[in-house]
Order: structure tokens, then sequence, then C-alpha cells
């Protein structure tokens, strides 16, 4: 069971911080063997969503970022689980949680997103929609996806 918080990046703590970067270390840079400046300077103007385990152990997270920082619209980003929840189901929560905080942060409008392409099935049972042509980031086939806004 995760209990998630939104923490805005002035009020983390140093040891929320390094929890959030060692996890996002761990899977984009080490397990994807992808080579990037992870820190962009997006994450001081974004809410930061993390996911922990009753012991406080870092297991899920996501970045939430307000329209105009990546996109006209808010969008999610950074969005990662720890190799020990995978398959769980934890993936989905996280995103259902992040959608939620997100429109409850920044209004109820269109969500983008830069999803990965192998989990585009993934991002579409949420309810995103593949707009464009795939692209690559940083050597990983990505595409965007728009979530519309509620009717």
């Amino acid at each position: 069971m995760l209990t998630f918080d939104v923490i805005a990046f002035a009020q983390l703590s140093v040891h929320e911080l390094y929890s959030i970067l060692t996890l996002r270390q761990l899977v984009f840079s080490v397990e994807q063997r992808c080579a990037y400046l992870d820190c962009d300077d997006k994450d001081q103007a974004s809410l930061h969503l993390l996911g922990r385990n009753a012991s406080g152990r870092l297991l899920a997270y996501a970045r939430l970022l307000p329209p105009g920082v990546s996109y006209p619209e808010s969008s999610i980003g950074r969005v990662v689980c720890h190799p020990d929840v995978r398959r769980t189901g934890t993936g989905q929560r996280l995103m259902q949680e992040a959608i939620h905080k997100t429109r409850q942060a920044f209004g109820s409008g269109a969500i983008r997103i830069g999803g990965q392409l192998y989990l585009q099935r993934f991002y579409e049972e949420l309810g995103f929609v593949g707009i464009g042509l795939p692209y690559d980031e940083d050597g990983i086939p990505h595409l965007e996806m728009l979530l519309p806004a509620p009717s």
C-alpha cells in the first residue's frame, strides 16, 4: 500500500529530493542505459508526486508540470516505479493519482505527455490518445499523447 504526497520543489526536504533523483537515475539512466541530463530546470516549476510505502521508501514518482513549462497544456513527466513494484498495478495507480493531482492543481484541461512508445497501450488504457509520429528522445522512441479534458 502506497501513500501519495504532492510537494512543491521548494518544500522538498533534501532527503526527499535525494530519493527522487536516486529513483530517476536507477531507472532512466542505469536500467535503461540512457545517458542524459535529468536535471533540466523543470523540477523547480513542478509539483512532485511521491508514492511511499509504510516505511517511507519511495517506490513511485511523477513530476506534475503546469501549463507552459513543457507544453501549452499541463503535463506529467518522469513517471517511474521502482523495479520492486513493477507488475503490481503501482504504475496505473501512480498515473491515476498524477492525473487527479494535475487537474486539481492546474485545472481540468487536457494533459499532454511524452511517453515511451513501448508504453503506448498502458497510457491509452488511461485515456491518452497518441498524437503525431513517434520521435527519438535520448535514443528511446517516444510518442506525444494527450488526455482530453473531461466532458
